[in-house]
């Protein structure tokens, strides 16, 4: 089907293409660039993080009868029009095989964080570059285990706000400032010059991170599977370190070595 003959949208399924190379599916939105229009929030934690943050701007919740009472049960106070629908429609409205437990929430992007709204933190992680949105979400999830201030990505080579991310994170991305850098050397140095101490994860880094010192407001930095931290954001921390592992296995998954990161960081820092 060409693209001048595309089928109006469907009543009641926002964001749809309608194109068969996409099955019918919501259009995949362009890699590393800001959400366009509202995006498809599902699944309980989700849903239920995104009616609990005000900044999160929410639209239109798709939901059964049932997933709306269970909503209510724990307490979400549902503040936008619901439209009743079956499990098989709503599976419609996303990718296949995604989990959405019978809820599906439109609401527009949250606000674009920047560094001006990190004043008063203390632990800071940055992702340079981490392009999967599976392991981004999954490091949202554990930021806001462990507490951390704000996750920082680049706006480019790294997963937009949407659908996969919000899922992998659990509800974390409405929990915890995702902030968004054009240039994560630049952003570096201007945390240097408000006194955090910034660290660089590195398999060859001169010691460990336990090792390493630490100031009371430090950023971590994470570099993507195989390329690591770029050369340009190590000589911008000037701290560089690594994870010594003990096992026969000696490196790990990103999301799992943010996870390791943020816990010796809390430790040292006394947090």
């Amino acid at each position: 089907m060409s693209d001048d003959k595309k089928p109006s949208r469907p009543a009641g399924k926002p964001g749809f293409r309608g194109n068969k190379k996409f099955g019918g599916k919501p259009a995949p939105r362009r890699p590393g660039l800001p959400p366009e229009g509202p995006v498809l929030l599902y699944g309980l934690h989700t849903v239920e993080a995104a009616f609990a943050n005000k900044d999160r701007k929410r639209l239109k919740l798709f939901a059964t009868d049932n997933a709306v009472r269970r909503l209510e049960e724990r307490g979400v106070k549902i503040d936008v029009p619901v439209e009743s629908m079956m499990p098989r429609a709503l599976d419609r409205m996303v990718t296949k095989d995604a989990v959405h437990q019978g809820m599906i929430l439109e609401a527009d992007p949250l606000p674009a964080y920047g560094a001006e709204h990190l004043k008063g933190a203390r632990l800071v992680l940055a992702l340079d570059q981490v392009t999967d949105p599976h392991n981004v979400g999954a490091i949202l999830r554990s930021a806001v285990a462990l507490d951390a201030d704000a996750v920082v990505t680049t706006e480019r080579h790294a997963p937009e706000e949407g659908s996969v991310l919000a899922k992998s994170a659990s509800g974390a991305l409405d929990m915890i400032k995702h902030v968004r850098v054009k240039n994560m050397a630049r952003f570096i140095a201007e945390m240097k010059d408000e006194g955090f101490s910034c660290i660089a994860l590195d398999s060859d880094g001169p010691a460990s991170l336990e090792q390493t010192p630490f100031s009371d407001r430090t950023v971590l930095v994470l570099g993507s599977e195989g390329k690591g931290v770029r050369q340009g954001v190590r000589e911008a921390c000037g701290l560089t370190a690594r994870l010594d592992m003990p096992g026969k296995i000696r490196s790990l998954n990103v999301s799992n070595a943010a996870v390791l990161s943020l816990y010796v960081a809390r430790m040292k820092m006394g947090l």
